[in-house]
């Protein structure tokens, strides 16, 4: 059998990094994507080596359609296929909604939500060569729920969301399964960016029925869960990972 091979987008750090390393432990290639970071996706590169995996670091800004056209075609050139996608790739322009510009507003959709799209198309296009995959993208509570200076991001998720959907329906029929993990506040290098950080996380610990905070590691699992043959029946669903938080009012 062909060595497996799964491309995390936004894999140089974080979530998506822990995200990549547990792939590599699992026997899997991994494609590690970036757009700013390189040193940092050189280095998850070399901590997946170490364990005896092959890694291929692409530059890509999978918000233009372009260079996602781009990242599959060295994704061929290096192991001519493709077998789980994980859209993990995020960003966002956090301001209250009456301050929000059109460039804000693109900013965020493209990366967030369009890439899903045309990431997911050519993902398909080598999945379905090879028997079929697995697709899952990671979402926030912010798809569902307000959230302070979350417009542009909330909303992008909430596509991603229904995307998901129209994805694991269409998709089916060429074994792709395809889900998304939605998490509450983690404590991560992207939540560095919001200016009521800390407010988010003391509200969180103190509020989440399940006693602590989500850690990266709550996410990770139940993406890696998805990505099992155990999850196969499960199809256009977004898990929520938030210890109940999302269930109060």
């Amino acid at each position: 059998m062909e060595q497996k091979v799964a491309l995390v987008t936004g894999s140089s750090r974080g979530i998506g990094k822990r995200i990549a390393l547990r792939l590599a432990e699992q026997g899997y290639d991994l494609v590690i994507n970036y757009a700013r970071s390189k040193q940092a996706a050189l280095d998850t590169a070399a901590e997946i080596e170490a364990l005896g995996r092959k890694a291929l670091v692409v530059k890509a800004n999978v918000g233009k359609p372009e260079k996602i056209k781009e990242l599959f075609v060295k994704i061929d050139e290096e192991y001519g296929r493709l077998d789980i996608f994980v859209n993990n790739a995020a960003s966002g322009v956090l301001r209250p909604l009456m301050e929000l510009e059109e460039s804000h507003w693109d900013w965020t959709m493209d990366i967030n939500s369009k890439a899903l799209l045309f990431c997911a198309q050519e993902a398909a296009k080598r999945m379905e060569k090879s028997g079929g995959g697995k697709m899952v993208s990671l979402s926030s509570l912010g798809s569902i729920r307000y959230l302070k200076n979350y417009t542009t991001v909330g909303v992008s998720k909430a596509a991603v969301e229904a995307l998901t959907r129209y994805l694991a329906v269409e998709l089916a029929k060429k074994d792709i399964v395809v889900n998304a993990v939605s998490g509450g506040a983690v404590d991560t290098d992207a939540l560095t960016h919001f200016p009521n950080r800390e407010e988010l996380l003391a509200d969180a610990a103190q509020r989440t029925p399940a006693g602590r905070i989500v850690e990266a590691d709550d996410l990770v699992d139940a993406v890696m869960f998805l990505l099992s043959d155990q999850a196969k029946m499960i199809r256009g669903q977004t898990i929520i990972v938030d210890g109940g938080i999302s269930l109060l009012v």
